[in-house]
């Protein structure tokens, strides 16, 4: 089965952001396919094939991809969307917690890109599109694993960014802020909280929960996605969302005591 149009895979389609990109990139004249690891019971948004996809096993990854171009012939689009979110203070974590969840937001990626990339590299064309965050370039207090990773994806995602354009492919970043998605609910919690944590463990929580319930709309991330999947000069980063590019700005014009002050004062924390 081959499509005339283009072909784009996306991880973590089953909802929030990944269904909002698998319908942006739908509307914009792509054949999508949305994974998920169930994908049976998905409420399913019409133009999208869904796949069950598990990013942290390779043998899963590469069935998953193998499939991918035996049906369609090309990989045109890969946007790297399945992630956890973490809470809580660093030290609550096990080292085997956050082994697990950089399994998901970091090897997760790496995967996807390392199944991808020999194809595209054949084609001589292709775009991957990695989901970070804000918080891949700004501290995140009690959420560290989450930022880690996310800072860790950007990191991998500008580098090999380089190692791959001679062959045609570009490796992209979104950066969304807050957004009204079930992040909060999804987190991953602490599993050795401490109750020297605890009073601020509580306030930061509550502060998650009202800044996803003010967040953005996903489609502000598709918007995004849709713009690094087709502008002919792409951007290595594309802010997605209102307070995603002031939050950019800040980080590079605002003196670095300055920032580090304010990010003390929104979270509210003491000293």
């Amino acid at each position: 089965m081959r499509s005339n149009k283009p072909i784009a895979l996306v991880t973590g389609a089953s909802a929030g952001i990944g269904k909002a990109v698998s319908l942006g990139l739908v509307k914009a004249g792509y054949e999508v396919i949305g994974t998920g690891r169930n994908t049976s019971r998905l409420a399913r948004v019409n133009g999208v094939t869904y796949l069950d996809l598990d990013v942290t096993s390779d043998e899963s990854v590469t069935a998953a991809v193998e499939q991918v171009i035996q049906r369609y012939g090309r990989i045109d689009v890969l946007v790297n969307n399945a992630g956890v979110g973490s809470a809580g203070a660093a030290e609550e974590s096990s080292v085997a917690q956050v082994q697990a969840l950089f399994d998901i937001n970091v090897f997760g990626v790496i995967r996807m890109t390392n199944a991808v990339l020999p194809h595209m590299r054949t084609q001589r064309c292709g775009r991957i599109v990695n989901i970070s965050s804000v918080v891949g370039f700004i501290p995140a207090p009690f959420m560290a694993p989450y930022a880690a990773s996310k800072h860790a994806v950007e990191g991998y995602s500008e580098s090999i960014d380089h190692e791959v354009r001679e062959y045609g492919v570009r490796v992209l970043l979104v950066e969304p802020g807050w957004t009204n998605t079930g992040f909060e609910t999804n987190s991953v919690r602490p599993d050795t909280p401490m109750e020297v944590y605890a009073k601020q463990r509580t306030i930061a929580d509550k502060l998650i929960v009202e800044a996803v319930k003010a967040g953005d709309d996903p489609d502000a991330v598709a918007q995004a996605v849709v713009a690094a999947a087709t502008d002919t000069k792409p951007k290595l980063r594309y802010p997605a969302g209102s307070r995603a590019g002031l939050v950019s700005t800040m980080r590079r014009v605002v003196p670095s005591r300055a920032f580090d002050r304010q990010i003390r004062k929104m979270n509210q924390l003491a000293g």
